[in-house]
């Protein structure tokens, strides 16, 4: 299996919420399907088809963490050099076309959100700044047409 890089950040928040679904919403669930196990007739109840329910996700939810913490490979952005893009370096885009700058951090799938400034390297943009240096154009192909920045600087 292929390792999938994480900031060690990302993959304590992986493990947090692992620890909070085995440690406290298990043991939660499976008093709910007692307690609905108590009511009687399972055919028609819905607070047992509901924990039924819940209970699948949480079962889903702890073998994917399982997986995706197994499978990880812990980078630590500030031990890697700054003379190129690579996973988990902050970087400082100027937009081509509008001369907007915006920043961002290269992450793991599992740690990407927009909002915070985090995208993954396996985003098409993300693709398109691996390699980069500080000065080179990096083209991102998108929905609505080709869009071009200029990598300013790797933060």
């Amino acid at each position: 299996m292929e390792r999938v890089p994480i900031t060690k950040t990302g993959y304590e928040v992986l493990r947090k919420e692992l620890i909070q679904l085995k440690s406290v919403e298990r043991p939660l669930n499976i008093k709910a399907i007692e307690e609905a196990r108590a009511h009687g007739d399972l055919s028609e109840n819905a607070e047992f088809e509901a924990a039924k329910d819940r209970q699948g996700f949480i079962e889903g939810r702890i073998g994917e963490l399982e997986f995706k913490l197994a499978n990880a490979d812990i980078i630590d952005p500030t031990k890697l050099s700054k003379n190129k893009v690579v996973f988990g370096c902050r970087v400082l885009l100027e937009n081509a076309a509008t001369g907007d700058e915006v920043e961002y951090q290269l992450v793991g799938p599992d740690e990407s959100n927009i909002d915070e400034g985090r995208i993954s390297v396996s985003s098409p943009l993300g693709k398109a700044m691996l390699g980069k240096v500080p000065g080179d154009e990096v083209v991102l192909n998108a929905p609505g047409g080709k869009r071009s920045y200029e990598l300013i600087e790797i933060l």
